[in-house]
């Protein structure tokens, strides 16, 4: 492997990158006042901006979508790339030679060499140029032909990189071999497979080739369309499983329709790499499509990364399918996997039963926008099959229809909704509500099937300060001062431990920031910020990091000492006080003559906290 990047080269990869240049190659900042600017969040769709970038502590963060970090962050959002990418990236633009490391142990080396990915990768890369070229050859007539057939001229093709297997044995593997690739590395990439005779021989011969790109654009993969009758194989022949092919995680096209799935909150799942390529080119720019397997959960994985699919953004998934029995089977797989999206899916299915590569030479592009734009709830799609297959003009029929159904309806995530589909399903029956209802219910908690039970009555709960509370407010604080100012809050505020935080996701970010170190030690600035962010264990707390890095401080002009000290004595009172609430009520309900040595214990405890409390209330004094 080509091992990791030096910490050093990431640190100063950071110092030297200014966020704002970054940001403003994709969002219109402006001023927001106090150093800050401010623009439209590019992770999701606003009218007000709600993006806020930090150039003096070279962060980023989103009040309306939660999404912060630093710079490298941002490109692993935008740009849809690993740590790594992003880094060399960063690296690139800003003149610095990276160093990478085998292991902790190992000195560094200037550049790494190339590990099988890379090798593999490279390997693909040739493979594209070298079917692209084919593609001109008189062999390569057939698929040429078949092309323009399914409406895609030249530029198309070169758009999406076709090419051309050509008739010939072992033409690709000795091109390849003669740039020095390894027999062992193109088997191992699937681009060549041992003859029965023992030599090495190409995988593809005689067909259609599309490359298939991972999401940050690399080669990792080719789909083959067979061309000629003879051609005893499949139909489409896909490269099998290899370290860097997984089929149940590729998504073809993903690479060009990502910046657009993450801009719309929508994506388009269609069956074909035609049908891919037919939807970009007829202005629907967030199609992808499986490779060679059905749709499933890595898939939805990948899927929900890209929409930002969180109970705050809910995006659309939007399926197509072929009005044949095969295609209504795979849309009620897809109605099963419904669960695992948080936001709504809905299915578009042509009314001639075609797929869009077929609608859009038919009918032209308009075609495929209307079909998007005639989209389905998919639960209204399944139900509608179900009730299909029975005679709804029989009792036998109507119940048993409703039998089926009703687990359907059961599955519905948003539970506002369940209330309306029991209607309509009772309607579309020509039954009475009641029983509809029953039977939902009673699917709904069939084993497997049940919601998350309440929490037990009686249980105590600590008590939790309101968010606009003067307790939390004073904590937010405290916790700002740590990320923003961490070289004047320095020992003041390590003095403070997580104990003396109410609010759970305060206490998780303080504890958080002990494990990151602590703040007599932090520099301050991205670096400090994105280390206290990756030690919390709460996305909540995560999220807090960052609106907390660029949120302004309760105070005008610069902080000093004096403010600090102000700040954590208010938030230990705050808690002090409590605590001698809680002690106070204790000693009360204990008998100072049967219980004399634990009274006068506690009493003793009691006077210190007074002490203590008084103390902090002096130091506390001269307001915020």
């Amino acid at each position: 492997m080509a091992g990791r990047i030096r910490d050093e080269d990431i640190a100063l990869v950071r110092e030297r990158t200014s966020i704002a240049e970054v940001i403003s190659d994709t969002v219109t900042l402006k001023s927001a006042g106090g150093g800050n600017l401010k623009g439209l969040c590019p992770f999701h769709d606003e009218k007000s901006p709600s993006f806020n970038v930090s150039p003096a502590r070279n962060v980023f963060y989103c009040f309306g979508c939660g999404v912060g970090g630093d710079a490298i962050k941002f490109l692993m959002d935008a740009e849809h790339l690993t740590f790594v990418e992003s880094v060399e990236r960063l690296a690139d633009r800003a003149g610095i030679q990276l160093r990478y490391v085998e292991n902790d142990q190992s000195a560094p080396r200037a550049r790494p060499q190339q590990g099988q990915k890379q090798r593999l990768v490279a390997a693909h890369a040739a493979a594209v140029e070298f079917y692209q070229a084919q593609l001109t050859t008189a062999g390569a007539r057939p698929a040429r032909e078949f092309l323009a057939r399914r409406g895609f001229d030249r530029a198309a093709a070169q758009r999406y990189g076709c090419g051309f297997a050509p008739d010939a044995w072992d033409l690709l593997t000795k091109h390849l071999r003669q740039q020095g690739f390894s027999h062992d590395e193109l088997v191992t990439g699937g681009l060549s497979r041992p003859s029965r005779s023992g030599t090495l021989i190409d995988r593809f011969r005689r067909r259609l080739m599309w490359p298939i790109r991972d999401i940050a654009g690399d080669v990792i993969g080719f789909g083959a369309r067979k061309l000629f009758d003879e051609d005893d194989g499949p139909k489409y022949l896909n490269t099998p499983e290899t370290p860097i092919y997984k089929k149940s995680h590729v998504l073809y096209g993903i690479d060009q329709a990502k910046r657009e799935i993450a801009k719309q909150g929508r994506v388009v799942v269609v069956e074909g790499y035609t049908d891919v390529m037919a939807c970009h080119l007829a202005g629907v720019p967030t199609a992808v499509a499986t490779c060679g397997t059905a749709f499933g959960t890595d898939h939805i994985g990948v899927l929900r990364r890209l929409l930002l699919d969180t109970d705050a953004v809910a995006g659309e998934v939007i399926f197509t399918f072929d009005g044949d029995a095969a295609g209504q089977k795979a849309a009620l797989r897809a109605f099963e996997d419904d669960q695992r999206f948080v936001g709504r899916t809905f299915i578009a299915v042509s009314p001639d039963n075609m797929d869009p590569c077929d609608l859009r030479l038919a009918k032209g592009d308009l075609a495929i926008r209307d079909l998007v734009a005639r989209r389905e709830p998919l639960v209204d799609f399944a139900l509608r099959h179900v009730l299909n297959r029975y005679d709804l003009d029989t009792v036998d029929g109507r119940v048993e229809a409703m039998r089926r159904a009703a687990p359907l309806v059961a599955k519905i995530k948003d539970l506002e909704k369940r209330p309306e589909y029991v209607r309509k399903l009772a309607g579309d029956l020509g039954m009475e509500i009641e029983p509809v209802q029953r039977a939902v219910l009673a699917a709904a908690n069939a084993p497997g099937e049940r919601e998350a039970p309440a929490p037990p009555r009686g249980r105590a709960r600590p008590a939790v300060p309101a968010v606009d509370s003067p307790e939390s407010m004073v904590e937010r604080e405290a916790l700002k001062l740590a990320l923003q100012e961490p070289v004047l809050a320095g020992p003041m505020f390590d003095a403070v431990e997580a104990a003396e935080y109410r609010h759970p996701v305060h206490v998780e970010v303080r504890t958080a920031i002990a494990a990151a170190g602590g703040v007599a030690v932090a520099a301050g600035g991205a670096v400090w910020i994105e280390a206290v962010r990756d030690a919390c264990t709460d996305l909540a707390a995560q999220a807090l990091v960052g609106e907390l890095a660029v949120e302004p401080l309760r105070l005008d002009g610069e902080p000093d000492p004096r403010y600090v000290s102000i700040t954590m004595a208010r938030l230990q009172w705050g808690s002090v006080t409590a605590r001698i609430r809680d002690l106070k009520s204790k000693i009360q309900r204990i008998n100072p003559v049967n219980q004399k040595d634990e009274y006068f214990a506690l009493f003793g405890e009691l006077l210190s906290l007074e002490q203590h409390a008084r103390a902090l209330r002096e130091q506390a004094a001269g307001g915020l």
